[in-house]
């Protein structure tokens, strides 16, 4: 988050956080069924992982 903050041309008073989607209970079980099925090496269980890491930083961003 730091390194993003040099590239801002504003002051970071008038920054707008990207909004977080909510998933239901059912729909996060369902993907963890669905991680759990996948390969340990599959690519997409690294993209979950940096989504994953965004929406902890737009969360803070709030």
């Amino acid at each position: 988050m730091l390194l993003l903050t040099a590239c801002a041309t504003a002051s970071s008073d008038n920054a707008l956080c990207p909004p977080v989607v909510e998933y239901s209970a059912a729909d996060q079980t369902r993907a963890a069924a669905e991680v759990e099925a996948m390969p340990e090496n599959a690519v997409l269980v690294r993209m979950l992982s940096d989504y994953a890491v965004l929406r902890q930083q737009a969360r803070a961003c709030r």
